[in-house]
């Protein structure tokens, strides 16, 4: 029994340390630090943080720019979200046809976007939407198609931004579904074809049902991702024009980096926590229940 408990601790002793440092400590102290004012001179003394109780978590919710930025972070995570799984299911359609040329080739152009660094990316996405010489505005000039502001008009910033996290997204997730279609055995649609299954109901009734797995999981870290988002519109619009773009992360980074206010972003951080546990389990939950 000893020798069995030795091995058990043997193998999940580094895993088990590395989430402890990076995931259950980490998370302990944003609950502690949140109910004070911790800021850059408490990082060399604790005795300069104060206890204010739950001060920050008011403050927060009734911070005009804090709401701004949770309905952006919902925007995009609402508008996003659907997409991302249509065009990656769409594409992993595509590639599993037999008749599909150069798949190898199409995979690694679609998954290239997520291995991409973003900072490159971002540069590249700027000079695609730039207003006077970007490439998007030139294309829509042939139509006699007036162009846009992209990413300096409010209106236009924050789906420019989608545009962009989509893309990225596409490819890892399309991989996914591609290897969920490949394990659908082909008896299912020859009986549904059988039964007079035309196309559209084979995907209705043989490929969704068998892909719930992917679209759960592809699903699940989809709605943890797009919660987080903050690299895109931190590399292209630093959340403006007039906070249009400005996600909960990056509000989080703006107190707690620029402010130094580290208390009140410790609270950012535990509500942005508590909203993913949230919608995290209530996804879990409808699973079960669709079982």
């Amino acid at each position: 029994m000893k020798t069995r408990l030795s091995a058990i601790l043997i193998f999940l002793g580094p895993a088990l340390f590395i989430m402890t440092v990076f995931i259950i400590i980490p998370i302990v102290l944003s609950l502690l630090i949140s109910v004070t004012d911790f800021n850059v001179y408490a990082i060399f003394d604790w005795k300069n943080a104060e206890f204010v109780g739950f001060k920050n978590f008011i403050d927060l919710f009734s911070d005009v720019i804090f709401w701004k930025a949770l309905f952006n972070t919902f925007y995009a995570l609402v508008v996003a979200l659907p997409l991302t799984i249509i065009f990656s299911l769409l594409f992993a359609l595509l590639l599993n046809r037999s008749a599909t040329h150069f798949k190898s080739f199409f995979r690694l152009s679609l998954y290239l976007p997520s291995i991409t660094n973003t900072v490159a990316i971002a540069v590249v996405w700027a000079w695609l939407l730039n207003p006077r010489y970007g490439l998007l505005n030139w294309f829509l000039g042939l139509f006699g198609i007036a162009g846009q502001n992209w990413l300096s008009d409010p209106k236009w910033a924050m789906p420019s931004i989608i545009a962009l996290v989509v893309w990225k997204a596409i490819g890892p997730n399309m991989l996914l579904f591609l290897a969920g279609l490949q394990n659908i055995p082909d008896f299912l649609y020859e009986a549904a074809e059988l039964d007079g299954a035309n196309r559209w109901k084979q995907f209705l009734h043989v490929t969704v049902p068998s892909l719930r797995p992917q679209l759960l999981f592809v699903s699940v870290m989809l709605v943890i991702g797009y919660l987080q988002l903050f690299e895109e519109p931190y590399m292209l619009t630093k959340g403006g024009p007039l906070n249009s773009t400005i996600s909960i992360v990056l509000y989080l980074y703006r107190q707690g980096f620029y402010q130094f206010n580290f208390g009140y972003a410790s609270a950012v951080a535990v509500v942005l926590f508590g909203i993913i546990l949230t919608l995290t389990a209530i996804q879990m939950r409808l699973r079960k229940y669709q079982e």
